[in-house]
Parts: C-alpha cells; structure tokens; sequence
C-alpha cells in the first residue's frame, strides 16, 4: 500500500490544519484550483484534489458533466457570478477560507465571489477595501438577508412571538427594519441526494428552504442578483447535477487510501454513492464502530508503523463519538452519534450564536431576544438572551427557535474549513475543542485528537 512521503510526525500529534510546503504545492498544483464560472470544460467522472490532508474526491455518477451552457457553471445575473462561485470542487463543494483569501490576492478583490451584495459586510462600505469584506476574510462568511418579521411558504406573514432587537450592529447592514442582516457560511453543494428528500425536509442553515430547486431559485435571484427565476429546464438541470454528484476523503497523508476494497464501508466517494455510507459520521447502517471492523485487525497487517499508529487513532476516535455518553442541554444523555446519524435533518440550539456558549465575536451582530409572555420560552436561556444569528427563529417566528441552526453533513470537513454555520472554529481541533466545554465530556488531549483524526477521513 502506498505510504505517504509526508510522516515525519507522531500520527498521535500531527497537526491536521499547518500542512508542509509539500502539502501545500499538491493542494495548489491542480488542473483547476478555482472554477469560473462560463470556464467551459467538462467536470470528469471522477476527480481528486489535494487538501491539507491527503486527497479529497469528487464522483459524478452520471459521467463527465458538459459544463459549457450549465446553468450550475454559467450566470444566471447580473454580477458573475454562477452557482459553482460559492461551490468550489477543490473546497468539497462549499468554500475553505484558504482558497477565498487566495482568491481576493489573485483577482485583487475583483472576483464576483466579492460582490457587494453579500460578499462584503454590507453593500453600501467602499468595496475597494479588504476591511469591507473582512467578514468573508477572515472568517468565510457571507451576508444573509432575511425579510423581519418573516412569511410563510404560502406567502403570509407571520406574527413573531418574540421581539428582537439589535444590541451591536458593526458591519451598519441592520439598520433596515425590513430585514435582519446575519453572517454564514455557504453549505455543501454535493451528497444531496441523502438530504434534500421529499418528506418534510428542510435546507440551509436555518431550514427556509424546501427544497433544491426553491434554494436554486433564491441563489439565483440574491447572490446572482438575477432578474428573472431560472426556467424549469435550468432548475432540472441544476437539481439533476446536484443529486448525482458525491463526494469525499479519498486518502490520507497518514492513513493511506481510505476507500480501498474490503475496507471500512463508511469512507470513500464509492461507497458514498452507492448507499452503503452515510453523509453524517455514521454508516447508513447505523452501526459505526462495525463500520470499521476491518481496520481493527490492525496488529497482522502489513502496515508502516505510522499508517497503522494513526488508523488506531481513527479506531478510538470512532469508539469515542459512538459511546462517549455526556449530559445534553435538556438533561438526557446522549453521545456525538445519537445526533449525527442517518435520517436527522433538524436544527438544534449546540451554543454556536446564542450568548454565553457562544464564541464572542464583537465583528459579529449581536441582538436581543425577548419572548412574549404567551410564548415558549427558549429551553436553556428563558425569555431574555443575547444571540448573535436568531438561526432558525427568523424563519419561524418561534423564540424557542433561537440560535437552532440545522446540521451539517461531515463529509469533506477537512477541506472546507472553517466550521459551524458562523465559522467560529478555524479547524477541526477547535470543533472538538468547542463540544468538549459546552458539553463537559472530559475529553483528554490525546482522544481530542482521536476525534480529530476521525472526523479528517470522512
């Protein structure tokens, strides 16, 4: 098996997110580093990009995907902008914060991913200066204006049962009584034929999507600032991309190939595809740690010291998220897998935005929460609280909504840092990092790291 030129550290210690020069001349020495849009040739079969690391994968089931004319690839308005700005192959179909600042260095802030509309702070700042956009920067994120107080699918407004107020607004984009300004990362444009099914589920980060072809025609007519809804035939062409393309971790610097035959069914873009995997952390079986049973022999095989070292580190990674019990904010208890298995699509309050779990971010907003006297209270923060993005609530109307924000698949985590809808942990160790103290699990050093390493190979 093939065993990476790059172990030179303890697979236990080695820093996921400060790849070596050697890492980072593969991850920037590819056919396409950034995708225009209106580039014109074919997205193959199946292609690897270099992330920090190992490789990850992109799979289109369907075959060599014509990109020429695709709605997907082309504008759809008036700033240049396609859908694929925001969806970048080599960033798993999201966008890490590397290839933005990348970006913005080769095009001097002159790409359409900086339009005014959402990829600066706010739209009437002086969009020569990088400070203008510091919020897409220096932390991947982009404007979300969303209509206050909100309405429904059918076009009726609804009647909030809490008020909301702005208590900090540094970026001056909510001074529209209209609308609240909130600040998120763009979510994976692949894998989405496990999340956007037709039985009641909902899409971004707080649920006011849907449906595919509903996102579609947002995206198009906000970030695209299109005139008109794509046609028919462009959503079908945008929905039928989507559901067919899959993508992974195919190998890692330490750990070697991760989807190879008669190895663990979880990983790999194949086994993403064809079912047997599931886009959260756990297999479509449900059973994770059996998942890896055939890495578990590890002590006859023919490994190098250090691939076999850091795919015990996987293994006990895999054991920690799947029976580490802690105590949940509504006083159960409950471990990493009960949340992160196949079928859940819900928003949850984890403490990402609402004040005092949340990490302060003074560049952020910051508004206050006060649920009417008839309205249930939020479950752990009563009637009045600060949040730096209502999430959910700005959908609903619904106080006991603030700050659930839906979860995300885990696949490709490694190349789109960084995470949580608000991109408050900068790499994966932050994200143990952040679950461990809001949680109290008690977690070592060396099983952060464990889950570090876990959550690399997805």
């Amino acid at each position: 098996m093939l065993v990476f030129a790059a172990l030179l550290l303890s697979a236990q210690q080695q820093p996921r997110v400060a790849p070596d020069s050697r890492i980072l001349e593969a991850r920037y020495e590819l056919a396409y580093p950034w995708w225009d849009s209106n580039r014109g040739t074919p997205l193959p079969l199946s292609k690897t990009f270099g992330d920090p690391s190992g490789q990850l994968r992109l799979l289109n089931t369907s075959g060599a995907v014509e990109t020429s004319g695709h709605p997907f690839f082309t504008p759809l308005g008036s700033n240049g902008r396609a859908c694929i700005t925001c969806h970048q192959p080599t960033s798993a179909m999201s966008l890490s914060l590397d290839l933005i600042r990348q970006r913005w260095a080769d095009t001097q802030g002159k790409d359409p991913l900086f339009a005014a509309i959402d990829g600066s702070n706010c739209p009437n700042l002086p969009q020569e200066k990088e400070e203008s956009h510091s919020l897409l920067l220096e932390r991947g994120l982009f404007r979300i204006a969303l209509r206050w107080p909100p309405f429904a699918a059918s076009g009726q407004p609804i009647k909030p049962d809490f008020r909301i107020e702005v208590v900090r607004d540094p970026t001056g984009c909510n001074r529209n009584s209209d609308s609240i300004s909130v600040y998120r990362r763009p979510r994976v444009a692949a894998n989405l034929k496990y999340i956007a099914r037709p039985s009641g589920v909902t899409l971004m980060a707080d649920g006011r999507e849907p449906s595919l072809r509903s996102q579609a025609i947002t995206a198009a007519l906000t970030h695209e600032q299109a005139s008109v809804p794509p046609t028919p035939a462009q959503l079908k062409q945008i929905e039928d991309f989507e559901r067919q393309l899959f993508m992974a971790q195919h190998s890692d610097n330490l750990g070697g190939l991760l989807g190879e035959p008669g190895g663990p069914p979880l990983l790999g873009a194949d086994n993403l595809a064809s079912g047997i995997a599931g886009v959260g952390a756990v297999p479509a079986s449900g059973n994770l740690p059996a998942s890896f049973d055939p890495w578990r022999n590890l002590s006859t095989a023919n490994l190098a010291i250090r691939q076999r070292a850091f795919r015990e580190s996987v293994l006990r990674g895999v054991d920690l998220f799947a029976s580490r019990e802690f105590g949940l904010p509504d006083r159960r208890r409950g471990t990493c897998a009960a949340c992160h298995r196949p079928g859940i699509n819900r928003s949850r309050d984890i403490g990402t935005t609402n004040l005092p779990t949340a990490k302060e971010s003074p560049e952020l907003p910051l508004f206050r929460i006060t649920c009417d006297a008839s309205a249930p209270p939020h479950p752990q923060l009563g009637r009045t609280f600060l949040t730096q993005d209502p999430g959910r609530a700005l959908i609903t109307g619904k106080c006991a909504d603030a700050g659930s924000i839906l979860m995300q698949q885990f696949r490709g985590l490694i190349a789109r840092a960084p995470y949580f809808a608000n991109g408050s942990a900068v790499d994966l160790t932050e994200l143990v990092d952040f679950y461990d103290r809001r949680f109290g699990i008690g977690l070592t050093e060396k099983e952060k790291q464990d889950l570090v390493n876990f959550l690399s190979i997805l």
